[in-house]
This record gives structure tokens, sequence and C-alpha cells, in this order.
């Protein structure tokens, strides 16, 4: 029984990469990755369904930890945060948002893919997917905060989708211009000060467990 030949995975990948980011998912050519990667099209078709497959392999990781990381935020038991937690969640440091700039610099080629490159594949709505899931999270604090009347704003869904789009797209064009990572951290600096969430629903301190 043959042993497949594992070292063609990485460049391969690295070609497809190259081919995807130059021309985007449409355009780009499976014939032209193959031989960059100095590989026949039968080797990728052994690997993956086809091209959206491949282009599919390519971005899964950076999509899967963007997606742990809203997780990590939002997946908690908010009846259970004191009034003071609920109060700083709704601050927006730049010690709290580095880690996320941090992540995308790092993985800024796939990232470029999975945001601008995409169309024509299963993420082409990854954008509009990402920001519904953190427009949710957002609304699950707002609706404790609410509940503990320590936010005085009506903010409706469809509001906070576009504030939440807005923000998104502060966190994606640095990367997508291909800026430093000084010109990002300064970046960061300067969303913080602009997205004022507490402003933006009218937090209060609450009464209790505030010292």
């Amino acid at each position: 029984m043959s042993v497949p030949d594992k070292s063609i995975d990485p460049r391969l990948l690295a070609s497809a990469e190259a081919e995807f980011l130059d021309k985007g998912f449409i355009k780009a050519e499976l014939k032209t990755i193959c031989e960059n990667a100095g590989i026949t099209t039968g080797a990728v078709y052994k690997r993956y369904k086809g091209k959206e497959d491949l282009f599919c392999a390519v971005v899964d990781d950076i999509a899967e930890q963007l997606d742990l990381f809203l997780k990590k935020r939002s997946g908690l038991d908010f009846s259970g945060l004191s009034d003071k937690e609920i109060y700083d969640s709704w601050q927006m440091t730049y010690d709290s948002m580095l880690p996320l700039f941090s992540l995308l610099y790092q993985h800024r080629d796939t990232f470029t893919l999975l945001i601008d490159k995409a169309a024509g594949t299963r993420y082409e709505n990854f954008n509009h997917e990402y920001v519904t899931k953190m427009s949710y999270a957002y609304e699950q604090f707002y609706a404790e905060a609410k509940k503990r009347r320590l936010a005085k704003a009506e903010v409706s869904r469809e509001e906070f989708h576009v504030l939440i789009s807005s923000f998104w797209t502060c966190v994606c064009e640095p990367i997508i211009h291909d800026m430093s990572w000084e010109q990002i951290e300064e970046h960061c600096r300067i969303v913080c000060r602009f997205f004022n969430w507490q402003e933006v629903i009218m937090l209060k301190k609450g009464d209790e467990n505030f010292v």
C-alpha cells in the first residue's frame, strides 16, 4: 500500500495561498497553483474535492480561531456577573483589544483571503455572519444591563448590527491595507477611544458590588 507524500501539502497550500491572494478565488487557476507547487492536478484531487475545498483549507484555521475568540467572550453566564463586571465589559481597552489585532496580524494573509477574496466560496458571507454573531453577543450583555437598569438607552437589534459592522470594518481595514505592527498598535488605541460603548447604551454604575 503506497504512503501519501505529505511533503506535497505545505507547498500546495503555500502556492494556493499566493494564487488566491493575487487573483481572488474566482479568478485563481488550479493549473497555476499546481505548476507553482510542482505537483499534478491529480495530486490535488487526491486531497481536496476541488478549488473551493482547497481555498477553505487555507482559511479554515483563522476562521476557527476567530470563532473561538468570540465564543470565549460571549459564552458566559451573564446572570452570574456582578454589576461591576457588566459595567467593565462595556469598556473597550487597549489591553483587551490588542490580542485580536495580534491574531489577525499574525495571520494577515489568510485573514485577507477570508474577508476580501472569498467570493464564490462558502466563506463569501463570513463578514456578515461574523458581525451577526458579534451583534448577538453584544445584545446579551445589553439585555442583562437593561434588566438591572444599568443601561438607559434604547438600542435596537438593527442599530447594534450597524454599529458592530462599523467596528468590524475598523478592525479589518488595517490588515487589508497592510499596516505595520506599530501602526496597528496606534490604530488599536484610536479604535478604543472612538467606540465608546458605555456612552452608546448610556451605561451607569450600579449601586451594588462597586468598591
